[in-house]
This record gives structure tokens, C-alpha cells and sequence, in this order.
């Protein structure tokens, strides 16, 4: 089975590690974005790292987890033209992106493909105690409070952490790694 992951910045690193973390040895995610100093509070990445590419990195950082992992990455800007193919392969989906219109285009894309997709929304701001995990039709699952925008909210690291957590979670489950 193979996971892909739309997106490498707190949400898509973070899914990544913990998915790893649990065992799941076949990944496919890419990004085009670079490493900033003010991801380091809640992203995957360490201060020597600034300036790299996400996708690249978090390859780097996962296999010194597993070095056996089997890991497909790209540095890709996803657009209606390529996400379909790039995801092609893969079993279930990560939804990582920051920007509403990216986690439109993925859920229109990949859904009518029958793509299993497990995606967040609303993850700014510091409070934990409204987040929620909803199943939307059969293939869908959305994390989060589903109101703080991160346009409007900062992100913190116990939040952006505990809605990865509990989408790798969803993934692991629906992908037959857990035993209930």
C-alpha cells in the first residue's frame, strides 16, 4: 500500500513522521516550497535545514528513521494539470495543503477517482479541545476545528501535531495497518 501526501509543511511532514514512525514503509509526497525559520515551530525540519526544499528534506529526515523506506518525492507545485497523475498510485491521500482553493482542487480531483482521502481543516490558533474528525460520504475524512483559518490564526505546534496525529491515525486505519 501507498500513501501520498499533498503538501511537506506542518501538516504533510508531520503525518509523514508518524506514519513512518508506525510502520508504514511506502510514501509518495512532494512540495515546492523551501524551509523557512518560522516552520521550525511546527513542521519536521531542524534550523540547518532552512533553505532547502521540503520534499527533498523530509526524505532525508524519514529515512533516518527507516532507512529502508520506500519514498517517491518531488519538488512539484500541484496544479489541476498534475495531481492526478502524481497521485495515480497511491492508495489513500494525504490533504496537507495551506491554501482553501489547493484542498478544493485536491478532494474535486482525487474523489471521483475513488481516491481515499484524509484532509484538515482548521488548525490555527491553540486551542485543541474542538478538534473533530468527520466522514464525509465514503472515501473522506476531514480533521480539525473546522473555523480557525490559518490566514486568520497562528498555527502552534501542539495543534498542528495533534490533527497529524490523529489523520495519520485514519490513515493507518483505513489502510489495515492497525489491528482494532
Amino acid at each position: 500500500m501507498r500513501i501520498g501526501i499533498a503538501g511537506c509543511g506542518g501538516i504533510g511532514s508531520n503525518v509523514a513522521y508518524h506514519l513512518v514512525r508506525a510502520g508504514v514503509d511506502s510514501l509518495k509526497f512532494g512540495d515546492f516550497d523551501k524551509i523557512e525559520e518560522s516552520n521550525l515551530n511546527r513542521q519536521f525540519y531542524f534550523k540547518n535545514q532552512i533553505g532547502l526544499y521540503k520534499s527533498e528534506t523530509l526524505k532525508e529526515n524519514l529515512l533516518m528513521i527507516n532507512p529502508n523506506l520506500n519514498i517517491e518525492n518531488q519538488v512539484i507545485k500541484f496544479e489541476k494539470e498534475n495531481l492526478v497523475e502524481f497521485f495515480k498510485d497511491c492508495d489513500i491521500v494525504v490533504e496537507a495543503f495551506d491554501k482553501k482553493e489547493y484542498k478544493r482542487l485536491l478532494v474535486e480531483e482525487l474523489l471521483p477517482l475513488g481516491k481515499k482521502i484524509v484532509s484538515a481543516s482548521g488548525i490555527g490558533g491553540y486551542i485543541t479541545e474542538d478538534i473533530e474528525i468527520k466522514k464525509i460520504g465514503k472515501n473522506l475524512i476531514v480533521v480539525g476545528d473546522f473555523k480557525t483559518d490559518t490566514d486568520i490564526y497562528k498555527t502552534y505546534s501542539h495543534k498542528v501535531g495533534a490533527v497529524a496525529a490523529l489523520m495519520a491515525g485514519k490513515v493507518l486505519e483505513i489502510g489495515g495497518y492497525c489491528e482494532k
